[in-house]
Formats: C-alpha cells, sequence, structure tokens
C-alpha cells in the first residue's frame, strides 16, 4: 500500500541513503519497487533485495473458511524489509568498498491468484537494469523463531559458500545449516536468468506460509539479527569481491 512506501522511503531517506522508486502497470494494477542506493562508484554493485508485499488470499489456511482473508505477512515479506531497514541503518558506509542497493520488491507473492504470476516486480526490475550487479543477496522469509535456513539449491554456488562462512564466523552454524533442501522460484530467479549471481537466504520451512497466522508474535527479533548480521560483515569487509574471495582460497 501507499502507506507502507512512505514508511519505506522515509526511514532509507533518514539514514542517508539515496531513495529512488520504479513504477510499473502489472496486469492493470499499480505497483511500485523502491530502491536505496549507498556508496555509488565505490565498486562493483551489490543488490540486497527483499519484497513488500503480501499475499491478499490465505489459501494455504487450513481454516476453509479463511482462505480468502489476506496474510498478514509477519513473515513472509516484513521480515526481508526488516533486515533491509536495519541495514540502511546500520551500514558502516564508509567502509563500503561497493556500491550497494537495498532493493524493495513489490508484487512478489501473489501468484497463481487471478492469473498473477510470482516474482513479477523483480521481474520487472531485473530486464530494467542500467548496470550489472556483481551479485543479488535476496532475504525472505527469515524471521521465524524456530529459525533453519538450508542452502538453496537454485542460488550460485560460490555466493552461498561466502554467506555460510560468515554466518560460521559469527557463530551461526547452528541456524544456518550445512546441507541443501529446497528450490525455490523467488526473487533471485530473474537474476539468475540473466546470468548474474545471486543467493536466496530463506527458512521455508514455516507452518504458517500463506495462512492467516503469519502474524507478528511468530518472529523473532534474534532470528532478523543473525541475518542482518551476516549481512553486514559481507558487506562491510567486502566480503564478496573477488581480492577477498582470492585471498581466502590461499
Amino acid at each position: 500500500s501507499e502507506a507502507v512506501q512512505q514508511i519505506i522511503m522515509g526511514r532509507l531517506a533518514r539514514h542517508q541513503w539515496r531513495v529512488e522508486y520504479q513504477d510499473f502497470i502489472y496486469r492493470g494494477t499499480q505497483a511500485r519497487n523502491i530502491i536505496a542506493k549507498a556508496g555509488e562508484g565505490a565498486g562493483p554493485l551489490i543488490i540486497v533485495g527483499a519484497h513488500y508485499d503480501t499475499r491478499r488470499r490465505a489459501d494455504n489456511d487450513p481454516a476453509v473458511e479463511k482462505r480468502l482473508l489476506p496474510v498478514p505477512g509477519a513473515n513472509d515479506g516484513a521480515s526481508g524489509v526488516a533486515v533491509l531497514l536495519e541495514l540502511a541503518r546500520s551500514l558502516d558506509k564508509k567502509k563500503l568498498e561497493n556500491e550497494v542497493w537495498l532493493v524493495f520488491f513489490d508484487a512478489e507473492d501473489n501468484g497463481q491468484l487471478d492469473g498473477w504470476e510470482y516474482i513479477a516486480g523483480s521481474t520487472y526490475f531485473a530486464n530494467w537494469l542500467p548496470v550489472e550487479p556483481a551479485s543479488v543477496i535476496i532475504v525472505d522469509m527469515i524471521g521465524d523463531a524456530d529459525q533453519q535456513i538450508y542452502k538453496e539449491r537454485n542460488s550460485t554456488p560460490w555466493l552461498v559458500e561466502a554467506v555460510w562462512e560468515a554466518a560460521s564466523d559469527l557463530g551461526f552454524d547452528d541456524v544456518f545449516l550445512p546441507t541443501a533442501k529446497y528450490s525455490m522460484l523467488d526473487d533471485h530467479t530473474p537474476f539468475l536468468r540473466r546470468g548474474i549471481p545471486a543467493i536466496d537466504i530463506i527458512d521455508f520451512d514455516y507452518p504458517y506460509w500463506h495462512t492467516t497466522e503469519d502474524t507478528a508474535d511468530k518472529v523473532s527479533p534474534a532470528a532478523l539479527g543473525r541475518v542482518g548480521r551476516v549481512i553486514e560483515v559481507l558487506l562491510e569487509e567486502a566480503r564478496l569481491n573477488p581480492i577477498y574471495r582470492s585471498q581466502e582460497r590461499q
């Protein structure tokens, strides 16, 4: 909604990010991707993205009478947004050796409803990109209090390795699990289709997915904090840059 967009853009501006937005029409519906930029000209572009829309019908709800109600989206949508907004506040821009964009995607989560497809906003964005990012990190559904993040099978292997190494260095081995489990169609997919390295950090073992019970009491600040810290380390220590990775292998 417009109110949510204004909140996101206001928070980003408050923390001195340069805020842009990208309006588009999808199946007759107005939609908007929000882009916050920092470190312009500093080095290769890294995009960190999350979707801020929520599913308009809880079609996975066990109670049939609730399946026409909207999904609150505390985890599936808002958790990734929370991580990006906290990164906007906490990132030490002076340490950045990369240009960083925080991108909030619209029109991700209403696939298979009313003829919609999933990932419409990120697809539009990836097709528009005026520059080629070096890598893309997507965070989705990472706020579950019972956090279990498995490696996503479609993600670029070296990016997965970099993320899991950072998580291990931070002591998060019990949450960032060493095995692959799911193959996701998510906001990283349009970038992968263009040959851009991309990872989906997602905890898909969430019993309230696409139900009316995806509410704030299911979300843990500690879970959000762990994912945010991993991304913060990756960006502030330039761990995704080739020179860092080559030094690591020596």
